[in-house]
């Protein structure tokens, strides 16, 4: 079969080359021609997307029919919670994470579950069809009614989908499908956005949804363009380490639920397993507080969780080092800075490590007042006292600004036998919580007095 002509177009200035060169002929820049397909010849549809849709005529915002999509939940509660109550028919859900963090791992067991009410299709380019029923075997999953293709052609694989009409289908990964319009590699930033925008068409046409897994760089993101992210209904990431059993998937984007989302899986011989109780996981297991660990309640989505804030300040000499682990370095050295200027308590000389315990990435500005506590109390040497927890955002003035659904916040705290807290003055609640004491404070110098005081 002849290829398909195709041209290099330049990223800055809509130029097109009939082969690739290192600098546009046109504008002159460097490295910004990007392989497609040609136009057709004349006479032919112009756009390849043309028959996604009918040509709808325009009405009314008021008078457009409108109800709520279909969910169908995946068998994994953790999941289901991240994607917002289950999978969209004809919704494109894009994954990326580690390599051996548990990807192919957790849809495989996806894909088992639904396969009992939905015919599901697994696509394998990295993996051969023996490996994927090994890897069923040992996961103890039955597999009977799941098909799947060891596959890297596009059109074959579209040919599949058309043949067999799942409802539920997982390519893994989108970085070794390749098409035959197109001469790069597979990988490449061309092949990538071509598949996954053909893959994208055929899911929204046939009503199939969608699992494309995506490959991440040495900084954590996302291989190839970052229009694959635009292009997708739904993006989440796996988050955590490799050598240990816990794993955090987050949604950064998704069109049918809410963002920022986080289920909490367990790796077990048996596959990934969701975790109930969260909070358990991110405090720690001292027997008796220790210096420096004060405990905050974050919010991930819709979920409130206890997470333990540690920080050790040690004499470091003439260029002390700031370091922060799961919160932002930045953020770190302004809090140090009100510390000093507005609470009298100074670490210019000294280094300042802080840690969120159980490697959560925490990027609320609630967490400020639990990681100046955390600060004080290792440089005193004193622990705060038992069952004491904190939140609220600090200001460069040295006020203490409240945190966003804070009641949620306290519930969760007096249900996990906590029974003190030093939050926002704004945050108090006017009904008294049972077995939880509430501190209001306003300023950051009150917070550090009350936390001497109570310690």
């Amino acid at each position: 079969m002849a290829r398909d002509k195709t041209v290099y177009t330049c990223r800055e200035c809509g130029g097109q080359s009939p082969k690739w060169l290192g600098q546009c002929p046109h504008c002159k820049a460097w490295n910004t021609l990007d392989e497609g397909p040609a136009e057709p010849a004349a006479g032919a549809p112009r756009n390849r997307f043309q028959g996604l849709a009918a040509a709808q005529p325009v009405r009314a915002l008021a008078e457009i029919e409108a109800s709520e999509v279909d969910r169908r939940p995946t068998g994994l509660g953790e999941l289901d919670r991240v994607l917002g109550g289950g999978i969209v028919e004809g919704g494109v859900v894009l994954i990326g994470g580690d390599p051996g963090i548990g990807k192919s791992t957790l849809l495989l067991q996806a894909v088992d579950a639904l396969s009992a009410d939905w015919p599901v299709l697994y696509v394998s380019g990295e993996e051969s069809g023996a490996q994927v029923a090994l890897r069923a075997r040992r996961l103890g999953l039955v597999g009977t009614a799941v098909q799947v293709l060891a596959e890297i052609q596009l059109e074959k694989i579209l040919a599949t989908l058309e043949q067999m009409q799942p409802r539920f289908c997982v390519i893994d990964s989108i970085q070794t499908v390749f098409s035959d319009a197109l001469s790069s590699a597979p990988g490449s930033v061309a092949q990538v956005r071509e598949c996954a925008a053909q893959l994208t068409r055929a899911a929204k046409a046939s009503g199939c949804a969608v699992v494309l897994v995506g490959h991440v760089t040495k900084e954590g993101a996302l291989a190839g363009p970052r229009v694959l992210e635009h292009m997708v209904d739904t993006v989440l990431y796996f988050e955590g380490d490799t050598h240990s059993s816990f794993r955090l998937i987050r949604a950064i984007k998704n069109r049918f639920g809410a963002v920022n989302e986080i289920g909490v899986f367990a790796m077990t011989d048996k596959g990934l397993k969701g975790v109930s109780n969260p909070s358990a996981i991110f405090l720690s297991t001292q027997g008796e507080p220790v210096p420096g660990a004060c405990v905050l309640v974050t919010l991930e989505g819709t979920r409130p969780l206890l997470v333990e804030i540690q920080a050790l300040v040690d004499s470091g000499g003439p260029s002390p080092r700031r370091l922060s682990v799961g919160l932002d370095r930045d953020r770190l050295a302004m809090l140090l800075a009100v510390l000093h200027r507005h609470a009298g308590v100074a670490c210019m000389d000294q280094d300042v490590f802080v840690n969120a315990v159980g490697g959560v990435r925490i990027a609320e500005p609630a967490a400020d007042l639990a990681v100046l506590l955390a600060i004080q109390g290792s440089l005193r040497g004193k622990a705060l006292p038992r069952g004491l927890i904190a939140f609220g955002e600090v200001g460069l003035a040295g006020e203490v600004r409240p945190a966003p659904r804070g009641q949620e916040r306290l519930r969760e705290a007096a249900k996990l036998g906590f029974t003190a807290a030093i939050v926002p003055q704004a945050n108090v609640p006017r009904q008294p919580i049972e077995g939880l004491t509430v501190h209001g404070v306003e300023r950051v110098e009150q917070a550090i007095e009350l936390a001497r005081s109570l310690g």
